[in-house]
């Protein structure tokens, strides 16, 4: 032991010993940092986000959270070049992993690349009623990858955002009054003009119903055996179902105490004996 203290210089070691404490002091400082760094960019992101209504905080979020691992995926790499690790081999097989998983998750891929769309351009928001998917109902719900629908009969509907994105979406809550168009069929012989007062005394008592835009009350189509009317009330948007599903019973039994015929379709058949 004494023959090892006497040949130990400790001038030879000294210099690795403070390059491997001043590499450790440096990688805990550039950590420290690049947490800091990442925390506040994420929340730089964030904070924009909310100065634009009209975009949705959920995408700002996921752009914060691929800003600060971006900037985590440098720190990590800074550390390891203190140690004299070499970086390049661990980048191309990020990379190569990194691309692996893409094409393993090209569905689910697909379905963020639809939802940052939704989230862009907000064809439709939380509470509005849509259409679109071959699916009607409610929006509970709208993140990256899925839209949630509840229909009227309390079923959760979950929607993968590409079906959306690539198909025709109709939004029945974008403007805030709205036309409800709806057919009625009279017969040939009755008088269009006390039709149309019928018709217009019935939508003129209905609450929901709005004077300015007044109603369009026209007839439409000469049918089969018909005379069809276009009745087309306006209303505000919360009140379209009420009046989609009780006006129509109205003006049938307006109709009938008015002793106006609604007639159902028929033939008429012409027999003709041959001797």
């Amino acid at each position: 032991m004494q023959e090892f203290l006497q040949n130990f210089d400790i001038n030879e070691y000294l210099p690795a010993a403070l390059a491997w404490a001043t590499n450790i002091l440096l990688a805990m400082l550039i950590l420290i940092i690049g947490f800091w760094i990442a925390g506040k960019a994420y929340k730089m992101v964030h904070a924009i986000g909310k100065k634009y209504d009209k975009l949705d905080d959920t995408l700002f979020r996921f752009f914060g959270s691929i800003v600060r691992y971006v900037i985590l995926a440098f720190v990590f790499i800074a550390v390891l070049n203190r140690f004299g690790v070499e970086t390049t081999s661990i980048v191309a097989l990020i990379g190569a992993a990194g691309l692996a998983v893409g094409l393993a998750l090209q569905g689910a891929m697909s379905n963020l690349a639809a939802g940052v769309m939704l989230l862009i351009f907000r064809p439709y928001k939380v509470d509005d009623f849509i259409d679109s998917a071959g699916q009607f109902g409610k929006v509970t719900e709208v993140d990256l990858f899925t839209t949630i629908l509840q229909t009227f009969d309390n079923q959760q509907i979950i929607i993968p955002n590409s079906q959306i994105w690539g198909q025709q979406i109709i939004n029945h809550s974008h403007h805030e009054i709205r036309g409800v168009n709806m057919v009625f069929g009279v017969a040939y012989g009755e008088d269009t003009v006390a039709v149309r007062k019928v018709i217009d005394t019935v939508l003129a008592a209905h609450p929901h119903i709005l004077k300015d835009p007044a109603p369009f009350v026209e007839v439409e189509t000469l049918n089969n055996s018909s005379v069809d009317f276009i009745v087309r009330p306006f209303c505000h948007g919360e009140h379209y179902f009420d009046i989609r599903y009780s006006v129509p019973e109205q003006i049938k039994r307006a109709l009938d105490d008015a002793g106006i015929e609604i007639p159902f379709p028929h033939r008429k058949v012409i027999m003709v004996k041959e001797d």
